[in-house]
């Protein structure tokens, strides 16, 4: 009998398993991953109000682009919104595998760490969308297969500090997965849609109710706040799984050898 066993790709990346996990991570430490997805959600959308307007953020009005300044505040929001939402992810990374060995989540330890690897994260992330917006501009499948080749840039920097080099280490670990880790991502995707769209119905009965004016736009942002810090939560979460699970079908690293970098 041939010994398969040293082989990688004949170990199953575990889609239902991740997703599994993922769900059970996500509610239940709900209050840890309101603050840290609900708070930066809160305050990238209140910036984006500010420069490109609460009609554009709320979808109110469907002209973004008056003008040559409104696509340069544009540009500048997406690079605060990328900012801050790579902070989020490399603050769910680090309570993921809290979560995962057993321990109590701490976000006070975390911050440290997520504001080391800024920087990197900001600059790969962007590259990395400037990618997969190519890939989904030609078709579908290639932009999502780009994302999963690149999908574990994140934790790369913030475990590994792989820093600029986080595209080649996330190719390699990657490789061999990629259309199981499409497939996950797919799955993961449609459980955000879907819970985004039972919010989306919450948040118009709000807004009904409260009948407008200041009230009601600041309820739309919290509610739309914590529609994304939701939805994008769960991603990062099932992000940071796969990474793990990358790490210990390829090199045989436990999730504890990976938490131990923040200890």
């Amino acid at each position: 009998m041939t010994d398969t066993s040293a082989k990688p790709s004949a170990q199953s990346l575990g889609v239902g398993s991740i997703i599994a996990e993922s769900f059970s991570i996500l509610f239940g430490n709900l209050v840890t991953v309101i603050i840290l997805g609900f708070v930066p959600m809160f305050f990238s959308t209140l910036i984006s109000g500010f420069l490109l307007g609460w009609g554009a953020v709320l979808g109110t009005d469907p002209d973004v682009f008056p003008s040559t300044f409104s696509v340069v505040l544009f540009v500048v929001d997406m690079i605060i919104q990328m900012s801050i939402y790579g902070l989020m992810v490399a603050l769910l990374v680090q309570m993921a595998y809290d979560v995962k060995l057993g321990r109590s989540p701490s976000i006070g330890r975390y911050i440290g760490p997520a504001l080391k690897t800024l920087a990197p994260v900001l600059i790969v992330s962007l590259i990395v969308f400037v990618l997969v917006g190519i890939g989904f501009v030609a078709l579908i499948v290639p932009g999502l297969w780009i994302y999963a080749v690149f999908c574990v840039i994140v934790p790369a920097i913030v475990i590994e500090r792989a820093g600029f080099g986080a595209m080649r280490r996330s190719a390699a670990l990657t490789k061999d997965f990629r259309w199981a880790i499409v497939g996950l991502l797919i799955v993961v995707w449609i459980c955000a849609l879907l819970l985004a769209m039972v919010f989306g119905i919450i948040v118009t009965l709000a807004l009904s109710v409260t009948g407008g004016g200041f009230l009601s736009g600041l309820l739309a942002v919290i509610l739309l706040s914590g529609i994304n810090g939701f939805t994008y939560s769960l991603s990062a979460i099932s992000v940071s799984l796969i990474y793990a699970r990358l790490r210990e079908i390829k090199e045989g690293v436990g999730v504890d050898q990976l938490a131990s970098v923040f200890e």
